[in-house]
């Protein structure tokens, strides 16, 4: 199992350290360094800034959101990091959520399964270089009846397959991210829960394209901290467990509720939601169960944390991808740094 560094946002109040984390991510063999975007930062600005000042380590977008771009742009996108960087850089792709893609970007969220799978068609044609030519429900390249005509890619990428990875959640993502894409990112990942809740719909996806998922990479993001109080660090995560299972989305459509809910957490789910929409945040902080917390980050000692780890591994995790939480440098290199004790520690370096 490899292991992965999150920066998420840039201008989180952390971007003066965002560059030394992943610098010394590099320097610690981390296989890749994920940024994300929303409606502050984007992505491939990040990415392009990091990929320029390391070495081996690849860069991905965790997430590049779907309604921010066209395909073409996105296939633009990638071939350039992917050449600027020397063959580092991964393709993160999501929907992003309603409230973001109609309020920000003013892109009806609607239908995200035939999106998503069409956008990827024509992403993954022009990264090919071939000329481009599409007729969907959600595109038509060239539009009809106009000057337009099928251009090709002018860029060429260092690699002439660079990875791509959905984040999906639900199970209908999920199997369709196993039959279109090279890997998942999955968040609040639970090791126990893994199966029921991600891999046999990643599973259900590859059999329906004819594969297995030998080669597919799954990749979660888990949050780590590094003491010897376990109760005490998983409140450190409380307000961020309560904002995505309470207010990501809207009460008809949080996808990660209705992933807690699959974990068994359907009544605490519910009153995490009730109170969080309500203004309570401290409410909903505080109704979220430890074991929830505990069961989806890596918490306490080194060896607590590997065999944490190893339990990700055997579930089926291929890459780990960690979020050291820190308020300081010094605090989030300690959690990179025990992150390979820990790999190493349970035997998956």
């Amino acid at each position: 199992m490899k292991l992965g560094i999150n920066l998420g946002y840039w201008g989180a109040g952390m971007d003066s350290d965002n560059l030394a984390v992943a610098q010394e991510a590099d320097r610690l063999g981390y296989s890749v360094c994920w940024a994300a975007e929303a409606y502050g930062s984007d992505g491939p600005t990040v990415l392009s800034w990091v990929a320029a000042q390391t070495e081996r380590i690849d860069v991905g977008s965790a997430i590049f959101q779907i309604p921010a771009r066209t395909p073409a742009m996105t296939a633009m996108t990638a071939a350039t990091l992917d050449s600027l960087s020397g063959g580092r850089f991964r393709l993160g792709l999501g929907v992003s959520g309603p409230q973001v893609s109609e309020g920000w970007y003013g892109v009806k969220f609607d239908k995200p399964l035939s999106r998503t799978r069409e956008y990827v068609e024509i992403v993954r044609k022009a990264m090919a270089r071939e000329r481009l030519s599409y007729q969907g429900e959600h595109w038509t390249l060239p539009l009809p009846g106009g000057p337009g005509k099928p251009i090709k890619l002018t860029v060429h990428p260092e690699r002439e397959h660079i990875p791509l990875y959905i984040a999906a959640i639900g199970p209908k993502n999920l199997e369709q991210t196993g039959e279109i894409a090279d890997g998942a990112l999955l968040i609040f990942p639970s090791a126990a829960h893994l199966e029921d809740t991600a891999l046999r719909h990643l599973r259900a996806g590859r059999e329906k394209a004819g594969l297995t998922l030998d080669g597919f990479d799954v990749c979660p993001t888990l949050p780590l901290a590094v003491g010897d109080d376990v109760a005490a660090l998983a409140d450190v995560f409380r307000p961020y467990t309560a904002l995505y299972v309470g207010g990501m989305g809207s009460r008809k459509q949080n996808f990660y509720n209705q992933l807690a809910q699959r974990m068994g957490y359907e009544k605490q789910a519910a009153e995490i939601q009730d109170k969080y929409l309500a203004g309570d945040k401290d409410g909903a902080a505080a109704a979220v169960p430890q074991e929830l917390i505990d069961s989806t980050c890596l918490l306490g000692p080194v060896a607590r944390i590997a065999d944490g780890m190893r339990a990700y591994a055997e579930a089926g995790v291929t890459t780990l991808t960690l979020a050291p939480a820190g308020f300081t440098l010094q605090e989030r290199v300690a959690g990179l740094r025990a992150g390979v004790e820990a790999l190493e520690l349970a035997g998956l370096a």
